[in-house]
């Protein structure tokens, strides 16, 4: 009897819906992810949970709106800019796992705590090998603020290499431990690239301006890290089928929010970019593969959001929770089968943030095609119609009913949230 699936995510940071070749990037080859797209189901209208970072890796291994579970922004090492707290209520993908007999891993970023409690094993997870906090100030030094945040399960660790490579290796190694075993796994790979700095390695900068000379510096910059990127998935992903263990491995590809405009990103013909409300702030690539069970090459039109990846997981692994979430199974729409998914049901989009914004919310709320938004806790709420008006490019009068109908449930969804806290406990600015 065959056991039950590996299952391995790769959440990638700040990939642009347009910076893949399987997702109209002209400029830019990635056969490896694009070959994940061939070999499985490919969603169009799939979404962060949240523009940046933090909040979306909350909703995948929760499955619960961000800030219901402590993250509304971003967790960083300074007080001051600090605004999110990983709730200790919070139940963790990696412990339903755990139950059901799952080893479980998290190679890569972490990002949702920087000290105890809030490190990966102390949340559920196994074994972890890679980074706690947010973006790197290099990746070959992996320091933020001078500080290391690189470890070893809970232990400190100073390793030479770009850190793509190096989360690569960690997985590859994980990967071949986990051969012989007979419990399954759950690995969820978590990269930083392709987020600032756009510090490729040399050889992949002059391998992409060799090929495309005109490329403007930012996105030339930004296509090598992610072509390096893709070829670090490529590795991982051989390394499964070297191993024999792909024919019962489930892949899930994703991203964490929209590319920077600003850093040379494409979110291909949608409105705006990393951190805005906007679909190309929040729209992601997103693929399944599972041998045998899912039909290659086939496609999903569902609206969806990263927080369904948990209850997705969860039916694969053929294991139950009784705790309330938010988010929603997949699976059907991966098997190609009649959606299981409430296309009428409320997705809520928050980001809280200092610098320009003072430490405010704002927030986006979606019910059907209807979508109320604001990029700015400063500018009004704007409705728009994404079944005629996909682009985002006319908004709709406030005395249309659809205005007052969201506009009353994110009020609820805010007094929901109201009794969250989201600070970092004993920490004062």
């Amino acid at each position: 009897m065959q056991k039950r699936p590996n299952i391995l995510l790769v959440l990638v940071d700040d990939l642009g819906y347009g910076d893949l070749s399987s997702y109209r990037a002209p400029d830019l080859q990635t056969p490896n992810i694009d070959q994940l797209v061939v070999n499985g189901v490919k969603f169009n209208n799939f979404y962060a949970n949240c523009p940046v970072c933090s909040p979306t890796r909350a909703s995948i291994l929760t499955g619960c709106f961000p800030d219901l579970v402590g993250v509304p922004g971003v967790i960083r090492t300074h007080a001051n800019s600090n605004f999110g707290y990983l709730s200790p209520e919070a139940t963790m993908l990696p412990e339903v796992l755990n139950r059901a007999g799952y080893h479980t891993s998290i190679i890569g970023k972490w990002h949702l705590g920087l000290e105890s409690p809030n490190t990966p094993t102390e949340r559920g997870f196994d074994h972890f090998h890679g980074f706690l906090g947010d973006m790197m100030d290099d990746y070959y030094t992996h320091l933020r603020h001078g500080n290391n945040y690189m470890r070893y399960g809970q232990t400190q660790i100073d390793p030479e290499g770009h850190a793509t490579d190096l989360f690569s290796d960690w997985a590859i190694d994980y990967i071949e431990s986990r051969r012989e075993k007979s419990d399954p796994f759950f690995l969820y790979l978590a990269y930083n690239a392709p987020h600032t700095p756009l510090q490729p390695p040399k050889e992949w900068l002059d391998r992409l301006k060799k090929r495309q000379p005109q490329m403007p510096q930012n996105r030339l910059h930004l296509g090598a890290l992610i072509e390096h990127l893709d070829h670090g998935i490529g590795r991982v992903v051989a390394a499964l089928e070297e191993n024999q263990i792909a024919e019962n491995t489930v892949i899930i590809f994703t991203s964490d929010n929209g590319g920077g405009l600003n850093f040379g990103a494409s979110n291909a013909n949608l409105r705006g970019g990393k951190g805005e409300m906007w679909e190309g702030g929040i729209k992601e690539p997103m693929c399944v593969v599972w041998p045998n069970q899912i039909q290659a090459g086939s496609t999903a039109d569902t609206v969806a959001l990263t927080m369904d990846l948990f209850p997705t997981i969860c039916e694969i692994a053929e294991v139950e929770f009784e705790h309330r979430i938010n988010g929603q199974s997949l699976l059907a729409d991966m098997l190609n089968q009649p959606t299981t998914i409430d296309q009428n049901r409320e997705l809520v989009w928050i980001r809280r943030e200092g610098n320009t914004f003072g430490g405010r919310a704002f927030y986006a709320i979606r019910q059907g095609q209807w979508k109320l938004l604001q990029n700015s806790p400063f500018e009004p709420l704007q409705l728009f119609d994404l079944a005629t008006d996909p682009l985002e490019a006319n908004p709709l009068d406030e005395q249309h009913p659809q205005y007052r109908i969201l506009f009353d449930q994110l009020r609820d969804h805010i007094i929901r949230s109201g009794s969250i806290p989201w600070q970092r406990q004993s920490t004062t600015v």
